[in-house]
């Protein structure tokens, strides 16, 4: 016998209510409210400023929540005054769903179910974005939007474009958006990433309507500019303030040292990331851009999955004390390439980073062939030592 799930009493036990944010969608809008009436009423409407009559339409309506607005700000800021109308009405998640008919209400159930195995969290509806529907703009923007969010967090999300979403709207309260068009579904993502929250998705279905009946509100130009322009601003802020805080935070923490150990035996890495971790470290360390190595270092160990408490630790090899012997070494390896204009340095205290001026070009050469050398060495170092610990 199958039984039957009261999912009305699932969206309130949980405190999940519906956010529907809607902008001239008379034709669709009763319908997409009709069905989602069948899965709970926890639902609020957001109307963007709609021309049509969507606002007869939400009449019908008197006991959902709705909010008109006379003129059409950006979806972004319609789904910002839903979350705080979530909030005051004591939800602890808001589920966004379009109102275009592109999303389907019988989906609902499998953002409640995703929700019941890990909280809080952020759901996003992946779409099949293989299917002959698709619009081909369509694909390459979630391409090109899914690149970039994994730049920004270290996260590979099969669909960051998505708007059929969970939210948990009482832990994004404390943050102050700045963008209110299609782009706040890209902030508010990247930015609930950075501030800890866990990022999921779960297989959804889509409709994409005919073409010559489709409506659709995004503007190419205008919008992709933005998003561009955000994308950009939020690549800067990752790596010139996001990964360096958590690197500098996970530094000075006494527990990343007493981990050590765990990073090298008991990770879940295998020991070829591991050593590709330390030997990248190393690398990073000795390479001539002061001041920006761990920055740098940091955002491509993110972008290619190695061990970052491993590559920090390494990369300390440029700790104050060991600066004089690396631009020693530096010296002495880019005199092979400078022939009789090579300067020859003795090893001893007064070696500074002042000692670089003498022959930059030397240094320059050195410290490349030294960074490399040294990686390699301190990679394959501990390759084999773990390949002996592992065997035994």
């Amino acid at each position: 016998m199958t039984e039957i799930i009261d999912y009305k009493s699932l969206f309130n036990s949980r405190k999940v209510c519906v956010l529907i944010p809607t902008y001239n969608n008379a034709e669709t809008l009763k319908n997409t409210i009709d069905q989602i009436l069948s899965y709970t009423s926890n639902i609020i409407i957001i109307n963007d400023g709609s021309t049509d009559d969507s606002e007869t339409i939400l009449s019908a309506y008197p006991h959902l929540i709705t909010l008109n607005y006379s003129q059409n700000v950006g979806k972004g800021w319609a789904l910002r005054k839903g979350f705080e109308l979530a909030i005051k009405h004591n939800y602890d998640y808001a589920i966004t769903i379009d109102s275009d008919g592109q999303h389907f209400p019988s989906d609902l159930p499998l953002f409640l179910d995703k929700l019941n195995s890990k909280s809080p969290c952020l759901i996003i509806g992946s779409r099949n974005m293989n299917q002959s529907t698709v619009p081909g703009k369509s694909n390459f923007g979630n391409k090109f939007s899914n690149f970039w969010f994994l730049v920004e967090t270290g996260i590979n999300i099969s669909d960051t474009q998505s708007g059929f979403r969970l939210y948990p709207v009482k832990e994004l309260s404390s943050m102050k958006f700045f963008t209110k068009k299609y782009e706040f579904e890209i902030e508010v993502i990247v930015r609930a990433a950075w501030k800890g929250i866990h990022i999921t998705s779960v297989p959804i279905s889509v409709y994409y309507a005919p073409k010559e009946i489709r409506i659709s509100h995004f503007r190419p130009f205008k919008d992709f500019t933005r998003i561009s322009l955000l994308n950009t601003v939020l690549v800067l802020i990752a790596i010139l303030y996001v990964y360096p805080k958590k690197a500098i935070q996970s530094l000075f923490l006494k527990k990343t040292y007493l981990n050590i150990k765990d990073s090298l035996f008991n990770n879940s890495d295998s020991a070829l990331i591991k050593s590709l971790s330390v030997g990248f470290g190393v690398f990073m360390g000795i390479v001539p851009i002061w001041g920006f190595q761990l920055i740098v270092g940091i955002f491509l160990a993110v972008l290619f999955k190695l061990n970052k408490g491993l590559f920090i630790l390494s990369a300390n090899i440029s700790l104050p004390p060991m600066i004089p012997l690396i631009i020693f070494l530096s010296y002495k390896c880019g005199s092979v390439w400078m022939g009789d204009k090579a300067v020859h340095l003795h090893f001893d205290r007064n070696i500074s980073i002042e000692t670089i001026h003498l022959n930059i070009i030397q240094y320059l050469y050195g410290s490349m062939i030294l960074a490399i050398i040294a990686g390699l060495v301190f990679g394959l170092m501990t390759y084999f030592y773990l390949s002996i610990k592992i065997s035994k």
